[in-house]
C-alpha cells in the first residue's frame, strides 16, 4: 500500500504517542518496521517535506533505443522526406530488419525538428462498405477526377481500384467522361487481372456513382456481356465510394504540386504515383502493408516477418541494456 505524505506523519505521531512497543504498534497497523524506520529517519533529517514520495526514474529502460539507431532514423528521414513517421517506422522494419515503433520515430524526429505539418487532406468516408469484401477482385470501385493541362484544357482520369486491397488495377487519362472511356478502362483492368481466361467462381461487381457515363445503356450492355454486376452509390453521397475518393484526393495533393504543359507529361507523373502507391506506400488501413502486398497475397507473410523482427529486436535491446546496466 502506498501512503501519502500526511498519512506517514500521522503514523509517526501515532507510534510516538503509543503506550505499547513500536513493534506491537506497527504490527497492529500492518506496517513493516524497516519501512517505518525509513520514514522516521527521513522525518528527523528533513521534517514533513522529507516524507513526500520520492520518484527515481530508472537510469536506463530495458527497451531504450541505442544512440546510433536514433541517428539512423534521422538519416532515413532525411533520405525519404516524403514519408511520414508511420511510414518510416515500417520502412525501417522491412528494409533494415530492425523494429521501431511509430511513436518512437515521431519522438525522435520531433526532437530534431523534422516533423512537418501534414500536406495531405483526407476526404471523409465510411470505415466499411455495407457489405465488406473478403477477397481481391470481388468489388471494383471506379470514378473520374480531373486535371488541367496548360494550353490543352481539362483532362479526366478514369481509375479502377480493387476494393479489398486498394490496388489500382487500371487507369486512363481521357479527354472526356464517356461510357466508352469507362469501357476501355475496364478492358485494361480485365486484361491486367486475367479473369476473362481464369476459372473464377464469380466475377467482380463494379461500384460507381450515378454519373451519366455510369448509368448509360451502353455501359450496362457492356457489363452484362462481360458478366460484371453493377452497384451504384446513393445519390449525393460520394462517401459510398470513399476508397477511390480518398485515393484521388491523395494523388491530386501530389500531382497538383506541379504544372503540366502536355498530356504525356501528366501521364508520366500519374504513372509514377500509381506505381509508388501500389508497391511502396504503406497503407494505414491495410495494417501498414502496401496494396500490392494484399493484392498478391503477401500481407500475412509480411506481418509475420515483422512480428519476428519485433521479437528479435526487443530481445537484443533487453540484453544490451541489461549488460550496460550491470557494467
Amino acid at each position: 500500500m502506498r501512503y501519502r505524505q500526511a498519512e506517514k506523519l500521522e503514523i509517526i505521531q501515532l507510534v510516538e504517542g503509543s503506550f505499547v512497543s513500536v513493534r506491537q504498534t506497527l504490527s497492529e497497523l500492518n506496517i513493516n518496521r524497516s519501512t517505518f524506520y525509513t520514514w522516521y529517519k527521513r522525518y528527523e533529517q528533513g521534517g514533513y517535506d522529507a516524507l513526500a514520495t520520492r520518484y527515481r526514474p530508472p537510469e536506463r529502460f530495458w527497451n531504450e533505443i541505442p544512440p546510433w539507431e536514433k541517428e539512423r532514423v534521422v538519416e532515413t528521414a532525411l533520405d525519404h522526406p516524403e514519408k511520414s513517421p508511420r511510414e518510416l517506422a515500417w520502412y525501417i522494419t522491412d528494409k533494415r530488419g530492425y523494429y521501431i515503433s511509430e511513436s518512437t520515430v515521431y519522438r525522435i524526429l520531433k526532437a530534431h525538428d523534422l516533423v512537418t505539418s501534414p500536406v495531405y487532406t483526407v476526404v471523409s468516408a465510411h470505415e466499411k462498405f455495407p457489405q465488406p469484401t473478403k477477397a481481391v477482385n470481388e468489388l471494383w470501385q471506379t470514378d473520374f477526377t480531373f486535371f488541367k493541362v496548360v494550353h490543352w484544357g481539362w483532362y479526366y482520369l478514369s481509375t479502377i481500384l480493387d476494393d479489398y486491397s486498394r490496388f489500382i488495377l487500371a487507369w486512363r487519362l481521357c479527354q472526356g467522361m464517356s461510357a466508352d472511356d469507362v469501357k476501355l478502362t475496364l478492358d485494361d483492368a480485365i486484361l491486367f487481372t486475367g479473369i476473362r481466361h481464369a476459372k473464377v467462381i464469380s466475377w467482380p461487381r463494379l461500384l460507381s456513382d450515378n454519373g451519366p457515363c455510369y448509368v448509360s445503356k451502353a455501359l450496362g450492355d457492356y457489363l452484362t456481356q462481360e458478366g460484371i454486376g453493377h452497384t451504384r452509390g446513393k445519390p449525393f453521397h460520394p462517401m459510398t465510394q470513399g476508397k477511390i475518393e480518398r485515393y484521388h484526393r491523395s494523388m491530386k495533393n501530389v500531382i497538383l504540386l506541379e504544372n503540366y504543359y502536355s498530356p504525356s507529361e501528366l501521364e508520366d507523373q500519374i504513372s509514377v504515383f500509381v506505381d509508388h502507391y501500389n508497391h511502396d506506400r504503406y497503407h494505414e488501413a491495410l495494417k501498414n502493408v502496401t496494396p500490392a502486398d494484399v493484392y498478391y497475397g503477401r500481407d500475412l507473410e509480411v506481418l509475420a516477418r515483422r512480428e519476428q523482427i519485433k521479437r528479435r529486436t526487443m530481445l537484443l535491446r533487453r540484453k544490451r541494456n541489461r549488460f550496460l546496466r550491470l557494467a
